[in-house]
């Protein structure tokens, strides 16, 4: 089986090196013909701030989504944001009601008991108070909940930008040569990472 799964990834490493390499051709022929143009025929690339993107998702939940252009994770950050504050008035309304009947229940006012929300009223007065801590434990847990799915959302819009802002061209080549190891002092197969700069194209 790891034979198999080493003959695999062998394979998959082979043909994403020849596609890199055939893109790296092709970004080199790019680059000169650019090179050989006018240079108000340059593509103007817009550039995106990670500071501007964490600020507005910070302020306004999928903000940052909508300044990185990444309008299909609107539903996933005011889904899980909704959900959660959703489920938070859940648990706040119930805890109030079971607050409240565990006070009627342990007043000294017995027509108070009429007053317990009729979902309660069959309960001892050590259930309501058992149900009454644990909505109080679920109401922080959402709360926590609700700032994390935040801070993902904010994380997430200033690691878009950044990879926005990033760099990643045609220039990059993954190869596989054979070759000679002094370290190993055998020979065999070698993954190259080529990086070409923008300025050893241009020079050629």
């Amino acid at each position: 089986m790891s034979r198999i799964v080493s003959i695999f990834i062998f394979i998959s490493l082979y043909f994403f090196s020849v596609e890199t390499t055939a893109q790296s051709t092709n970004s080199i022929t790019t680059s000169e013909k650019i090179n050989s143009t006018d240079s108000s025929n340059k593509k103007k690339i817009k550039k995106f701030s990670t500071r501007t993107a964490t600020l507005r998702s910070a302020m306004i939940p999928g903000w940052g989504q909508i300044y990185n252009k990444k309008y299909w994770k609107l539903p996933l950050v005011y889904g899980g944001l909704g959900i959660t504050a959703g489920v938070f008035q859940y648990n706040v309304k119930n805890y109030n009601l079971l607050r409240q009947a565990f006070s009627y229940r342990t007043d000294t006012i017995s027509a108070n008991d009429a007053l317990i929300d009729p979902r309660f009223k069959n309960l001892s007065t050590n259930a309501i108070q058992s149900y009454r801590t644990s909505f109080r434990q679920n109401v922080d847990y959402t709360v926590l909940f609700f700032i994390a799915f935040w801070g993902l959302n904010v994380i997430d819009a200033t690691v878009d930008a950044n990879l926005k802002a990033f760099d990643v061209n045609d220039n990059l080549s993954l190869q596989i040569k054979q070759g000679y190891s002094p370290m190993a002092n055998t020979t065999g197969l070698s993954l190259v990472l080529d990086i070409h700069s923008k300025k050893m194209y241009a020079s050629k």
